[in-house]
């Protein structure tokens, strides 16, 4: 039986400074991989999403293995299950809709 989850997190890659832009173009190549922000210092937060929990390991140590790459912490992770049930239901118009009775 085939899960229907997906996994968030968020990691936060530290890199030398003067290879910032060459480590988020790196980065950017990986499937399922998006850049939410970086710092002057070097940090860059990264947020992966998929379905299943092997590719946040693989692309955690993939990143962590980049030339000029310092650290990689991951800070968060999430699993969203039951999507089958929240997509037949319209939960934002309902949300909508009560905000703009009250």
């Amino acid at each position: 039986m085939a899960l229907n989850e997906v996994h968030i997190s968020s990691i936060v890659v530290h890199v030398a400074p003067q290879h910032l832009e060459a480590i988020k173009t790196q980065i950017e190549t990986f499937d399922n991989a998006e850049i939410y922000g970086d710092s002057p210092e070097g940090k860059i937060v990264v947020v992966l999403e998929t379905e299943n929990q092997g590719f946040i390991t693989d692309t955690i140590d993939a990143i962590n293995n980049l030339p000029d790459v310092l650290s990689t912490v991951l800070v968060y992770h999430q699993i969203e299950t039951g999507f089958e049930e929240t997509e037949e239901k319209d939960t934002g118009t309902q949300h909508s809709q009560i905000e703009g009775e009250v």
